[in-house]
This record gives C-alpha cells, sequence and structure tokens, in this order.
C-alpha cells in the first residue's frame, strides 16, 4: 500500500545524505519533497501542514546528536513525527466482567464479516472462549459466510432466522452468559451510505447488550473518504476504535496515516490480507518502519516464530553448515515459509538495502517461481530428493511430466540448488567468513 511513498521518502532522503551539513534552505526544499509525497499520497491536508511543521521545527532546532550525520538526524526526526502522528497503540478492553462484547461496524463492503472471523481467531488463540453473532440478517449470503468462517476457525456462531438484531445480540448475550463465553463479537449490517435507519439499529443493539467495545471497521481503499466514515460513525456512536482492512491492496495509503490524528480513535487492528490469519495488532512504531523503507523486523520475527517448527530449524541450520542440506530439507523450509504469508508481504518487511532490492522484485513473478520449485520437488521420489546425484536425464524427464513443466525448468532448479550447495561448502570452509558483507 505504501510503496510509491515509501520510493518518495527515498529519493528525499538520498538527497539529504549527500549533503555533508544541513542549511534551514535543505531543510525546506525537503520538507517541500516531503509535503508533496504525502499529499500524492492521499494524505489530508491539515495533517501534513503539521507533520512538516513539526518535523522543520525540530530539524533546523537546536536538537544536535553526535551518533548522527546531519541526514539521519533528519530522517530520525521524520520517524519520530511519524509514529506521533500515527497515534499511540491501543489495545483491547477486555477487563470487568464476561462476556466482553465487541460490537463490530461500518459501511457494507467494508470487510465487518471477515475481520469479525479474524478478530475471534486471534483471540481465541490467546485463550478466549469466543461467539460470533450474525446479526446482519439483510444482506444475502451473510450469515452464511460468517458461519463459513466460523467453521474454518472453529469459533461457534450464534445465529437465527427471522428475529431482528437487537433481540439476537440479546438472546446470544444470554447463551453467552451460560455457555462460559468470554468474548462475543457481533457482525453487524452495514449500508452502503451512512442513514439513520442503521445509527437506530446499532443504537438499539446497545441499549440490549452491555458493550466492552464499539469498533469501526474502514475499508482504507476507499482513500480520504474513510475519514468522513469515521466521523460520521463517531457522531452517533461511541466508536472506542478502529479496525483498517486491506491495509495490502494498492490504495495510497494516506487514511491510514491520517485518520488517527483527523478522529481521535485508536486504530486497534490492521487486516493486512485475505486469509483468517491476517490480522496483526496496531503497532505506529512498525508502521512507520514500513513506510520509511525500514522494513518490519518484528513482523517478520514474530511470523516466523508463529510458521516455523523450532527443532526442525535448528536441525536444518546445523544441516546447512555441515553442507549436507537436501532438497528434502529445501522443500520443508519452503512449506513453513508458506505458512508466514503471501511472498509480496514478506518482502515489505525487509529492513534496509535488503528491503530496497526486494521491493524491486515482482512479488508474483517470485511466487510463480517459488511454485514451480515446489511442484519440481514434489514430483521427485523419497530417493531423488536426498540424492540429486540419481537425477539421470530420464528421472529429469519423468519429473518434469510429472511437474507440467519443461525439462529446462527442471534442470534450472538443480543448478540453483547446486549453487547454494557449493556456496554452504564454501561458507562452511571458511567459518562463515565474509557471510556478514552478504547480508549487509
Amino acid at each position: 500500500m505504501f510503496e510509491n511513498l515509501t520510493d518518495r521518502l527515498n529519493t528525499i532522503f538520498q538527497n539529504l545524505r549527500r549533503h555533508g551539513r544541513l542549511s534551514e534552505a535543505d531543510v525546506d526544499q525537503a520538507m517541500r519533497e516531503v509535503r508533496m509525497a504525502l499529499l500524492e499520497a492521499d494524505v489530508h491536508y491539515s495533517v501534513v501542514k503539521a507533520f512538516t511543521q513539526r518535523v522543520k521545527e525540530r530539524a533546523v532546532g537546536v536538537e544536535v546528536s553526535k551518533a548522527l550525520n546531519p541526514a539521519q538526524q533528519v530522517i530520525k526526526i521524520v520517524n519520530e513525527e511519524l509514529i506521533a502522528t500515527l497515534g499511540e497503540p491501543s489495545e483491547l478492553n477486555l477487563k470487568g466482567e464476561r462476556p466482553f462484547v465487541l460490537m463490530l461496524v461500518g459501511l457494507q463492503g467494508s470487510g465487518k464479516t471477515t475481520a469479525a472471523a479474524k478478530l475471534a481467531k486471534k483471540l481465541r488463540s490467546q485463550g478466549e472462549r469466543v461467539l460470533l453473532v450474525a446479526a446482519d440478517p439483510y444482506r444475502p449470503a451473510a450469515v452464511k459466510q460468517l458461519q463459513t468462517l466460523g467453521e474454518q476457525i472453529d469459533v461457534p456462531v450464534y445465529a437465527k432466522e427471522g428475529v431482528a438484531p437487537p433481540k439476537l445480540a440479546e438472546e446470544a448475550y444470554q447463551t453467552a452468559k451460560k455457555g462460559g463465553t468470554t468474548v462475543m463479537i457481533l457482525d453487524t449490517a452495514g449500508r452502503s451510505q451512512l442513514d439513520s435507519e442503521l445509527m437506530d439499529e446499532l443504537n438499539a443493539i446497545q441499549k440490549k447488550v452491555p458493550l466492552t467495545e464499539i469498533l469501526l471497521v474502514v475499508d482504507s481503499m476507499i482513500g480520504q473518504e474513510a475519514l468522513n466514515v469515521a466521523q460520521g460513525f463517531r457522531q452517533e456512536l461511541p466508536i472506542s476504535g478502529l479496525i483498517m482492512t486491506k491495509i495490502d491492496g494498492d490504495a495510497r495509503g494516506g487514511a491510514a496515516i491520517s485518520i488517527r490524528e483527523v478522529t481521535g480513535v485508536p486504530i486497534k487492528y490492521l487486516g493486512v490480507g485475505e486469509g483468517v490469519d491476517a490480522i496483526e495488532e496496531y503497532n505506529p512504531g512498525r508502521l512507520a518502519s514500513r513506510i520509511l523503507g525500514m522494513g518490519d523486523v518484528l513482523g517478520l520475527i514474530e511470523k516466523a516464530e508463529a510458521s516455523f517448527d523450532q527443532e526442525q530449524a535448528e536441525e536444518q541450520a546445523e544441516k546447512l553448515m555441515r553442507g549436507e542440506f537436501t532438497l528434502e530439507d529445501f522443500a520443508k523450509q519452503l512449506k513453513q515459509m508458506r505458512k508466514m504469508g503471501p511472498l509480496g508481504q514478506i518482502l515489505d518487511m525487509m529492513p534496509g538495502q535488503m528491503g530496497q532490492v526486494a521491493r524491486q522484485v515482482d512479488p508474483e513473478e517470485a511466487e510463480g517461481q517459488l511454485k514451480q520449485v515446489e511442484a519440481v520437488i514434489n514430483s521427485m521420489t523419497v530417493a531423488e530428493r536426498r540424492n540429486p546425484k540419481l537425477l539421470n536425464a530420464s528421472r529429469r524427464r519423468r519429473i518434469a511430466q510429472g511437474s507440467g513443466l519443461d525439462v529446462q525448468v527442471v534442470n534450472q532448479v538443480m543448478k540453483r540448488f547446486r549453487d547454494t550447495q557449493r556456496l554452504l561448502k564454501t561458507l562452511q570452509k571458511s567459518g562463515g567468513k565474509g557471510l556478514g558483507r552478504m547480508m549487509r
């Protein structure tokens, strides 16, 4: 989502680094370019004005760091002010009498139903006993969609035909209390636009059940309109937090930067993909790092920890350093890497120079190449994976036929694997010397 903004900011910072010392004119020029980059990214003009003014005042003021050159100092200030603009992280309020009731509201098409399931899965993984409530009887197949998602994540769904949403919410709450549920999530109806009928229904639900949180689900792809939507709901309901969906899309991202400062409502979660796992707690520091092209190392670590088998990873690392890494090990690593999510998301989280290189990679092309590698390895016998020397011409033709690829692709996969093995053997002989230079 922030790719264009990231590229623009990186260009500005590269130009700053060419100056040994920064004059006030240099800072003015940089801030003009930052202002244009933010406006082009659809950041609200009032937020842009306040942001650039704060950065300029600090950059030409008395703040000096002996550890940083002037350009690095400006980048540090931009990072800190961007974090301040994005707002403090705000956790769900899960205190008091159970069950806690979370009501999700928003316009039609904002992704409420999917967000409800994602949130249910995340809370369930944190030890909560969750009940989903299908309180949208108007949208065709809305109830069925939530029930299907509930089955997928193994979370029960409360639904009843012909019962008005306020009454349904009340009945679901009593069921939740009796059944030992700790968190109840209400998936409410939306409209194509804000109207009094929608608000009356949501207010009626408020009177029937004790709501812990009212979370507004906002589609970040609608740009500046997201701010108007948030303001409109906030005028009618005590909105306690935001869930921004489709952050992985190709919108310009300005709404995500503006919405906290303009509305005063904290962002609590980001929807970062289509899968039921693709939701993350809002962390302004990490989001700022992504926007500024610094990557998201913490996010990468968390994804890896959730996806990788620790014992298997240690065993494969030992094999790597002994030069005994086989195609079978490679297949296992690919399978675990797949669990981390789409390749495009992983590339976006790479830091520093690695991140700059990664952003030049076409994710779809790279994903296609990975699938080819998987298809080739999966078409081999166990013996062939463990000992690639067995792969003569006839075996390679069989593998190509089994994977639906050309023999040339099979040969390319094997060449890359041999090159990797040779590199690992070289590193083993050198005791790992030179590895640091490769990683920088």
